[in-house]
């Protein structure tokens, strides 16, 4: 076999779209939550509430974001997956088993054109 470096391989176009939605859905709830964090304080402000109860409305407000947001992460993973699934993508440890079969048998070849 030759020793030329490989060329760096571009990035699966699904891989790709996948990624940028997933930057995208994070990047909105995390505006949601600066939106939220906000809203919460005009609420303390016209409701004359103490800071302790800011404090512990805020916290309560936020932890059912975390919920919520990790709901969607799950969801989305759930999706790509079943998607994936659908498309019968080859795992990686079936491509690394073609590798390994496609590198032995280019030995093989590279035998046989020595032995002519």
């Amino acid at each position: 076999m030759d020793n030329k470096p490989e060329a760096p391989r571009e990035k699966n176009p699904v891989a790709e779209t996948f990624e940028r939605i997933w930057s995208q859905a994070l990047l909105a709830v995390n505006t949601a939550e600066e939106e939220a964090s906000r809203a919460v304080q005009k609420v303390a402000a016209v409701a004359g509430w103490s800071q302790d109860e800011v404090k512990r409305q805020a916290q309560a407000f936020s932890d059912r974001l975390a919920g919520h947001r990790k709901d969607l992460e799950h969801n989305v993973e759930d999706r790509v997956r079943a998607a994936l699934l659908l498309m019968k993508l080859p795992r990686r440890e079936e491509l690394q088993a073609f590798g390994s079969r496609l590198d032995r048998l280019a030995e093989r070849i590279q035998e046989l054109e020595h032995r002519k």
